[in-house]
């Protein structure tokens, strides 16, 4: 199998779908079963070709201050990410030191995991308190597409800048006040699992070509016992888009999810995609995120 080494960049025409409404209410998500006679979501699909244009030869030329997204090389000792135990051990120490060596940041506080593939359940661990208080959902008390959670093919950022927020509200409460005067960032750390990338790799739209005005909505995403939110996007024949061919497990893309500092890049819409080109007998698409809070305090 070729390396990436050797790899040509190969840019890919393929479809997004970007957000369209459905009716008149504000757009909701439930993450779990909604209530008898409520819809699970009312967002709807605007399906718009584009090109994804290959970073492959090219990684240098991205950073998260300037385009929201970048490209790292590291080698992980964790191989399998099979064991939920180990992925807190092992690999987010990595992240964490990623984290503080790609941004400069103090303090990196990881507070949820999702492994994605397309042929087997995911596992998900989130950390809603301490980092190292780990609270594990259980498969039968999860809806189905819960479990099974393959490659997200929707234009979508993780966090709404309010939703951020209140996020390390959620998380480190009587710290919050303190840490929120200074610069905070969460960033989604993303790599392949085992194979390089050959089905529904992931695209990221550089910040430079986001109209924030425009483009962004925000989404209700409603759980049990509160409410966050997220963006949907909406097309814009300005975005411009951008995977790494045949990304490798030694590969990670780093994806910024939210920033305090407005005159940076604050946020990274981001989609798998179709890449009719790939191999059909190629390895399915497996992959592992991390998300964090990254502070420039301690």
């Amino acid at each position: 199998m070729a390396t990436a080494a050797v790899l040509q960049p190969q840019d890919i025409p393929t479809n997004l779908n970007y957000y369209a409404p459905v009716g008149e209410e504000a757009p909701y998500q439930y993450v779990y079963d909604p209530p008898a006679g409520t819809e699970k979501t009312n967002i709807g699909s605007d399906t718009h070709p584009v090109v994804v244009h290959d970073a492959r030869g090219h990684e240098s030329d991205f950073n998260l201050d300037k385009n929201g997204f970048q490209f790292v090389k590291h080698v992980s000792q964790e191989k399998e990410f099979d064991n939920d135990a180990r992925i807190q051990d092992v690999y987010y120490k990595e992240v964490e030191e990623i984290l503080k060596s790609q941004t400069g940041a103090k303090r990196v506080f990881i507070f949820d995991h999702t492994i994605r593939s397309a042929i087997s359940v995911s596992r998900s661990l989130r950390v809603p308190e301490l980092k190292h208080t780990v609270r594990r959902k259980s498969a039968e008390n999860l809806p189905a597409d819960q479990i099974y959670r393959g490659p997200v093919e929707r234009v979508h950022i993780d966090q709404t800048y309010d939703a951020s927020v209140k996020r390390v509200h959620y998380h480190l409460k009587d710290e919050a006040d303190r840490l929120l005067k200074g610069r905070v960032r969460i960033i989604n750390v993303w790599r392949p699992i085992r194979n390089p990338v050959y089905h529904k790799p992931l695209a990221v739209s550089d910040w430079r070509k986001l109209d924030t005005s425009h483009d962004l909505v925000s989404v209700r995403f409603i759980y049990p016992d509160r409410e966050g939110s997220t963006f949907s996007v909406k097309y814009n024949p300005n975005h411009e888009w951008w995977y790494l061919g045949k990304q490798t497990p030694e590969e990670v893309t780093l994806i910024k999810c939210f920033d305090s500092e407005v005159d940076k890049a604050r946020l990274t819409p981001h989609s798998a995609f179709l890449d009719e080109t790939s191999p059909k007998d190629a390895p399915h698409r497996e992959s592992i995120e991390v998300r964090a809070l990254v502070f420039d305090a301690e």
